[in-house]
């Protein structure tokens, strides 16, 4: 299904969507996909060529494919074959191996690493292709929530039927928002930043750490207090390297530029082979990570407001569902914005969105924390019980998110369409009320029982049940999709196996687990 196949909606109401990052890009092309008229305001003066990597997974990959994205995005992608999970000190602790087979096959959609950059080009590409409309250099300064329509720095006034708040971390509507509740609030630190890091592999002379990227992976480090991320961009010709360590940086200062010395330093007890990664580097910048309180609806009381993204539900990146999540909420509201009748429906869309997203949003937040409390465990018991945990086959729960089969498959194998195609089903928009009866949607069902959970009796692990995932639209190649399917089926390629003849939890048995699997996955 391509984005030709969207529902298309008579009434065509004017929309302004307030930023042009990932989540209003991807809000802007799903709305006009479904015949309403677009205009974008974006406070930098052009899209910059600047930015890191991103993981793709296969809740968001689908969704662009079926956005039409130009297919010069796809070719500049770097597909991992595999994932590991190392000790700080080089240890594998875990290895799911031919990744990329197993998330095709689960899903009919690849998990991709990809520039942002490269991202967010092409969606302001297929955007412009769809009659979007652009306003660069124009920051938003106040909103008039009753006509609606907002007002710029420059005075520019602009009505619309509906505006988006796609404005990011420091959001402005959100502010405006706010205002109209006599409430405020500002971003939180995490206590966390981020070096951010990007090679090029041409400046990589080491013939070791040139076939790292090229020949795409993933490779998590957990240490004490901090963990790193690499993996591969640009099909094998770039590699990204995310180091998340306490957050040192003043109050009020967001990014900063590093000490390359200072960031070895910090590094220098680490995987041999990561520290080579690290002499490469000439210089970094470090980014303070933040986060912001729940916000009490997401929708105004007027019903011509809605937030999508990290205007509303700003993610820590240890689980990389910020930009997937971001590309959901836009997905979601523009085909929901689809099967509007008439402008009279809008209040019912927009509390259906709400239903749709907003707890899906929080819960990945909370499990995004989950993961940093997992990575970053201290040497201690509790950190010896997670590595047993990870050098064991997998099963649901555990500590890594990525491949725990739960929460893999609850955040992966959300299909988007088909959630607003059942929504709909369910609770079809009226014409004479403006009210909808409220929606139960899978999102609030699915969500992973083993960040709610604490399994007292470790037997019971092994009777956890994971629904199967159903059958996605295939994506991209339908060959690759169906070979990967077919070598699943033959036992090849099975992905989550360990070469470990006797693990040390058979060895040992559960002692000192539970408490582990306490502090990692029960969310209070």
């Amino acid at each position: 299904m391509d984005g030709t196949q969207h529902p298309v909606s008579p009434a065509r109401l004017d929309v302004i969507v307030v930023g042009a990052g990932l989540s209003g890009l991807a809000s802007a092309i799903a709305i006009a996909l479904s015949g309403h008229n677009v205009t974008v305001f974006e406070a930098a003066k052009e899209l910059q060529e600047v930015g890191a990597g991103l993981q793709m997974t296969p809740n968001a990959t689908r969704i662009l494919k079926r956005l039409g994205i130009p297919s010069r995005f796809w070719d500049l992608a770097a597909e991992p074959t595999f994932v590991q999970v190392h000790r700080y000190s080089g240890e594998v602790l875990m290895t799911d191996h031919d990744f990329n087979v197993g998330m095709r096959a689960k899903y009919s959609a690849p998990f991709l690493d990809v520039h942002r950059v490269d991202l967010q080009l092409t969606l302001y590409e297929r955007a412009k292709d769809l009659g979007v409309r652009f306003h660069l250099n124009e920051r938003i300064h106040s909103i008039d929530f009753e006509m609606p329509e907002v007002i710029t720095a420059s005075g520019a006034v602009i009505e619309a039927d509906l505006i988006v708040a796609a404005d990011g971390l420091h959001s402005r509507c959100r502010d405006c928002f706010l205002a109209t509740k006599g409430s405020r609030d500002k971003p939180q630190p995490t206590g966390d930043l981020a070096y951010r890091i990007v090679l090029e592999l041409d400046q990589i002379s080491d013939p070791e750490l040139a076939d790292w990227v090229s020949n795409p992976s993933v490779h998590f480090w957990a240490g004490p207090g901090a963990h790193a991320v690499g993996y591969s961009l640009r099909a094998g010709k770039m590699y990204n390297i995310v180091l998340l360590v306490p957050d040192d940086l003043p109050p009020g200062v967001y990014k900063q530029p590093g000490s390359v010395e200072e960031m070895r330093e910090l590094f220098k007890d680490w995987d041999p082979i990561l520290n080579r990664f690290l002499t490469l580097v000439d210089k970094v910048d470090r980014w303070k990570l933040m986060h912001r309180d729940e916000l009490p609806s997401w929708v105004n009381d007027e019903s011509n407001f809605v937030f999508v993204g990290d205007s509303c539900h700003p993610m820590l990146p240890y689980l990389a569902q910020g930009a997937n999540s971001a590309i959901e909420d836009g997905t979601v509201l523009g085909l929901l914005l689809g099967h509007l009748q008439s402008k009279d429906q809008l209040p019912q869309a927009l509390k259906m969105y709400e239903a749709l997203r907003k707890s899906r949003g929080e819960a990945i937040v909370k499990e995004a924390f989950k993961q940093r409390d997992s990575f970053h465990m201290h040497d201690g018991p509790e950190q010896q019980a997670r590595d047993e945990i990870l050098r064991a086959p997998i099963k649901a729960p555990y500590p890594s998110r990525w491949s725990c089969p739960q929460v893999q498959s609850w955040l992966y194998g959300y299909d988007a369409f088909k959630e607003v195609e059942e929504a709909v089903a369910a609770n079809p928009f009226k014409t004479e009320s403006p009210e909808s009866a409220p929606v139960e949607t899978r999102a609030e069902q699915d969500a992973p029982q083993a960040s709610v959970i604490f399994i007292e009796n470790p037997d019971e692990a092994d009777s956890v049940v994971v629904p199967p995932v159903e059958e996605k639209e295939n994506y991209g190649s339908a060959a690759d999709n169906n070979t990967a399917k077919q070598k699943l089926a033959n036992g090849e390629g099975k992905p989550s196996t360990h070469a470990v003849a006797e693990t040390a939890q058979e060895k040992k048995g559960w002692a000192g687990v539970t408490s582990v699997l306490k502090r990692i996955f029960c969310i209070e």
